[in-house]
């Protein structure tokens, strides 16, 4: 019980209590049923919660990810049971989603927002891959027959919607942009317009309007500090890793390292 406080109170200064209790729970659960439990789908900093609540089970536990496809930005946190010896029976299930592309441009934003539309909530559904004419989705698999009787509409697009096997899943093809440059400082504003090719002052636009996230996070501000490590994500524009703060320049500026995944 004192480890269980001791992270409640660790995530709620960040308002993250919620989520950690809930996977407290399913770990507990875990050890209890000596067999495995599984979460809702995490975003990237709900599952380091995971890896977090993980690391104080001593090897008690195993935690996986299951979000349909290797390097999923989105997945459902497994907890093992380091005694059981069974298989995990997958809980996910793949759809794909077809519009006629000589009428309709969809964007990731219309199909989350139609789904969203649908009651569905967040936590079901994992990552939506963008494919030209079509999209793949990863959903809870209690959701999949929901979606394919209700979804026939994205904005003003007609849609087909078929289950695909999860080996059908085409991962998006990763894209790395290497940025090596100097900066006046570590501000938030200063990295994420080095890293998105954007100015200062716009950045701290978007900053202001909440399309900037740290390590999945909202940002508390643009004079928040970057450190090593850190992921910046920003809506619409991938997201940037600093990779390496190298240093002081002979002039006082700030050498760093940073990646762009588009």
């Amino acid at each position: 019980m004192a480890e269980r406080e001791k992270i409640l109170r660790y995530y709620r200064a960040s308002g993250d209590e919620a989520i950690a209790a809930q996977l407290l729970d399913l770990a507990e659960n875990t050890l209890r049923s000596r067999k495995y439990k599984i979460s809702d789908f995490l975003d990237p900093y709900g599952f380091t919660i995971a890896e977090t609540i993980i690391a104080h089970y001593d090897g008690r536990l195993v935690l996986q990810a299951l979000g349909g496809y290797e390097d999923a930005e989105r997945n459902k946190a497994v907890f093992i049971s380091n005694d059981y010896l069974g298989k995990v029976d997958s809980p996910i299930a793949a759809l794909q989603i077809s519009w006629d592309g000589r009428y309709d441009h969809l964007s990731h934003r219309d199909v989350l927002g139609a789904l969203i539309g649908l009651g569905i909530k967040r936590e079901v559904f994992g990552d939506i891959l963008m494919q030209g004419e079509q999209c793949q989705i990863i959903v809870d698999r209690t959701l999949a027959a929901f979606v394919l009787e209700n979804l026939s509409d994205v904005g003003s697009a007609k849609v087909s919607v078929a289950e695909i096997a999860l080996t059908d899943i085409v991962a998006p093809e990763k894209k790395v942009k290497e940025i090596k440059t100097t900066v006046a400082s570590l501000r938030l504003d200063v990295i994420a317009a080095a890293g998105f090719g954007v100015s200062r002052s716009r950045m701290a636009d978007e900053i202001a309007a909440d399309k900037i996230k740290v390590n999945w996070q909202s940002a508390k501000n643009s004079a928040q500090t970057v450190k090593q490590g850190d992921v910046l994500s920003m809506r619409g524009r991938g997201r940037v890793e600093v990779c390496e703060i190298i240093g002081q320049t002979k002039k006082g500026r700030t050498s760093i390292f940073l990646k762009r995944f588009i």
